[in-house]
């Protein structure tokens, strides 16, 4: 029987299949350049864009990002950062539809506040029943309770994305175990969106059993953008490689390596 291991292995959303488990987001880079070759590095197919802050054709005569991440060679996932109610998101979305002709594929983010970024859920559960009932297949940005993550699937969710932590803060995954409860719970993708600092925060994603991790921050904020993407791919890689092969249970105290028994002196 052959090994399973990351490169070997995919997950399906909306049902597309992807061999990579790493979505990455395309804001804060110094120019198009770095973003492609960020992207490139980072071994994404699904590529998630901010439909109010970039021209993905809205903007006739200016730069369009689709020019250096082609729709062709990349999954567009469309996002509502930078909304704060229900109303603008759905519209944002709409729009996103209209400009990638059709394309139901998005990511819902409705924001609570400037200041933490969380989501405000009241707004994104009313966001949600629309935009599903509308066609739309919906991953959903979520903060990381677990009943409200299994209302989401139930909604109609296509994937369900806790964070780990507050958007772009970097400080990894502050509770490991909503996180690992949300996986347990859920029939669609997990994927931790949010929060994610350095490579090891990606593998504890991945160790704790998500489908995928989402990154932007992390990555683009990074001194060495391309190479820190490059290290968020083995990240992504190794974390799930060890999910697959489960690891050993912890102990309290020591465990020789070297079996005492059986020794001839």
């Amino acid at each position: 029987m052959p090994i399973q291991t990351a490169a070997t292995d995919s997950f399906t959303v909306a049902g597309e299949t992807y061999s990579s488990r790493l979505l990455v987001g395309t804001g804060k880079y110094r120019d198009m350049g770095e973003t492609r070759r960020a992207v490139e590095a980072s071994g994404a197919e699904i590529v998630t864009i901010a439909v109010r802050r970039t021209n993905i054709g809205q903007t006739p005569g200016e730069p369009n990002i689709l020019e250096v991440l082609p729709p062709e060679r990349y999954t567009i996932l469309p996002n509502t950062a930078g909304c704060f109610d229900a109303e603008t998101a759905i519209r944002a979305c709409r729009l996103a539809r209209e400009l990638l002709d059709g394309h139901n594929l998005c990511k819902l983010e409705v924001l609570g506040d400037e200041k933490t970024l969380f989501p405000d859920m009241v707004a994104t559960l009313q966001a949600t029943e629309v935009l599903v009932k509308d066609g739309f297949d919906v991953m959903v940005y979520t903060n990381d309770d677990p009943i409200m993550a299994k209302r989401l699937e139930e909604l109609g969710c296509v994937a369900v994305m806790p964070l780990a932590a507050p958007i772009g803060s970097g400080l990894g995954i502050r509770n490991r175990l909503n996180i690992l409860t949300i996986v347990e719970n859920a029939q669609v993708p997990i994927l931790v969106d949010a929060g994610v600092g350095t490579a090891s925060d990606a593998a504890v994603a991945m160790e704790l059993g998500c489908d995928g991790v989402l990154m932007n921050t992390a990555i683009a904020a990074a001194k060495d953008p391309v190479l820190m993407a490059s290290a968020m791919r083995k990240a992504i890689e190794a974390g799930h490689e060890a999910f697959l092969a489960g690891r050993m249970a912890p102990k309290r105290f020591a465990s020789a390596s070297s079996p005492l028994e059986g020794l001839f002196f």
